[in-house]
């Protein structure tokens, strides 16, 4: 059995039925997203446990293995972005654990919404893609696909009809733009329910963005 990672857990009433669990990117922890909360601005209505894990740390090649906070080595800065799948395998299972434990805790599979920032949008995005879960929704903010050609048709996938919702900065120069286009090609090519928007923003959260996640929020647990 996987151990649960350790959390920040900030929940919007005592009686939760919808769980965010929300992955944070290279070097960063679980407190990097807490701030958002109150301006996503979600509906009153909604009994909202956010779930904010923080990465194990370890050394990472491209940061001159430094070790940090990191749900994967990543190799080297190119296109291609070589990267460790074993640490990839090891973080899906962490995040397929925390799922199972929210839905242990009783709040139902269709009713979690699964993101992730950069790094942690790879690993949102590996998990959706193998989970036996079907989940309300996957947020997938400036990041990438991993083993593209890996990537099952959505007939295929429990998450096959589920909503996927890309958001990438059109000055990103961490991950270029091209990368989340390429995902969402890939996605809709393969059948997924995909939603794509841009913002004139680097690699980050810009409070344009932050509106339209909480519509879109708003939307998928009404």
């Amino acid at each position: 059995m996987t151990d649960l990672l350790p959390s920040v857990i900030v929940e919007t009433n005592d009686q939760p039925d919808v769980a965010i669990i929300w992955l944070h990117g290279l070097g960063s922890d679980g407190h990097d997203f807490e701030s958002l909360v109150p301006a996503l601005s979600l509906s009153p209505n909604l009994g909202v446990r956010f779930v904010f894990p923080h990465a194990p740390k370890r050394p990472v090649t491209i940061n001159g293995g430094m070790e940090m906070r990191a749900w994967y080595d990543i190799y080297e800065m190119t296109l291609d972005r070589k990267v460790d799948m074993a640490n990839i395998d090891e973080s899906y299972d962490q995040i397929e654990a925390l799922i199972d434990d929210q839905i242990n805790k009783g709040i139902s599979a269709d009713r979690i919404i699964l993101a992730g920032f950069s790094q942690g949008g790879v690993i949102a995005y590996q998990t959706a893609l193998r989970t036996k879960h079907a989940l309300a929704g996957i947020l997938a903010l400036s990041t990438y696909l991993v083993k593209s050609d890996e990537v099952p048709e959505a007939t295929d996938c429990a998450n096959g009809k589920t909503p996927i919702l890309i958001h990438h900065g059109r000055q990103d120069p961490v991950v270029v733009p091209a990368l989340g286009g390429q995902a969402r090609d890939l996605l809709i090519s393969k059948g997924y329910s995909v939603s794509y928007q841009t913002y004139e923003m680097p690699h980050s959260v810009c409070p344009e963005q932050v509106q339209d996640i909480s519509v879109w929020l708003n939307d998928r647990l009404a």
